[in-house]
């Protein structure tokens, strides 16, 4: 009998051990991966300075180039979770890391239409003019609500959650040979056109945005304060990727853009730490 009791209180205790219960914290330091799910724009549209360019090229206010688009690559980066449990089974995360550092590649030509188009157009499919943005920092915090499945006191725990994140970019580099190709083509038509001379400048812009994301994964504790934690994570992003052309002056004279929906899978795996 004793025995019976002294193998059922170890049992209890072991369990015990590997809870995740209300009032809990969990740390997770490990690895991101991302992975757009539609890594191409579609085409390009142009807007260009309403006077005096009108007049002598006979541009339109836009034009879209077909044919034309913007396509991106997948990113690793470090990633940092952090848990609180208000009860046994719902939890907050604020997910955080090393904001992944993407390329974005054209393709196709921006050719404007009538007598501007005969004088200059823009090769984005130019081999040494790509990547036209070398590098591009996305930041995405975010903060998810999740339900924990199995007791607090199983080992293996899986989890849903949904929550929003803020996404934005940073750092855009654009690769020189664009620039320069920019500056001599495209640019010094449009500069011509509205009377500036001098040589043009080129920029690049990436729109922010509030997201939702979506959240699945598991958590298997390894004792009873460290654990592996497995996710997978969708966020419907979608951003617009500008490319801008300035007069010597800081006037600008014209703007190309695509949406680029890159609707990203992110998976995650790392290390947990329980307090």
């Amino acid at each position: 009998m004793k025995r019976i009791i002294v193998a059922a209180l170890a049992a209890c205790l072991s369990a015990g051990a590997y809870a995740q219960q209300a009032g809990d914290n969990v740390v997770a330091l490990g690895w991101f991966h991302v992975a757009p799910l539609d890594p191409n724009s579609g085409p390009l549209t142009t807007g260009v300075a309403q006077t005096p360019i009108n007049g002598p090229l006979r541009l339109p206010n836009s034009f879209t180039s077909p044919g034309t688009g913007l396509s991106t690559n997948n990113a690793d980066t470090l990633g940092l979770v952090i848990s609180h449990f208000f009860t046994d089974h719902i939890a907050v995360s604020s997910v955080a890391g090393v904001p992944p550092v993407f390329k974005l590649s054209g393709h196709g030509t921006i050719k404007p239409p009538g007598p501007a188009g005969a004088l200059g157009s823009q090769n984005l499919s130019d081999g040494p003019a790509n990547p036209i943005v070398k590098s591009v920092r996305q930041w995405s915090p975010a903060v998810i609500f999740q339900y924990y499945f199995n007791s607090a006191t199983s080992k293996f725990r899986p989890f849903v959650g949904i929550g929003v994140s803020y996404n934005w970019f940073s750092d855009i580099q654009l690769n020189n040979n664009f620039v320069t190709s920019t500056q001599n083509n495209l640019g010094s038509i449009l500069a011509a056109g509205a009377g500036k001379p001098g040589l043009t400048s080129v920029e690049g812009k990436a729109s922010s945005s509030w997201q939702p994301v979506f959240n699945v994964g598991a958590t298997y504790a390894l004792s009873k304060n460290f654990g592996v934690v497995a996710s997978v994570t969708y966020i419907p992003l979608k951003t617009t990727s500008s490319v801008i052309i300035k007069a010597a002056d800081g006037s600008e004279l014209g703007v190309s853009k695509a949406e680029l929906k890159a609707d990203p899978i992110i998976t995650f795996l790392a290390l947990s730490y329980k307090f």
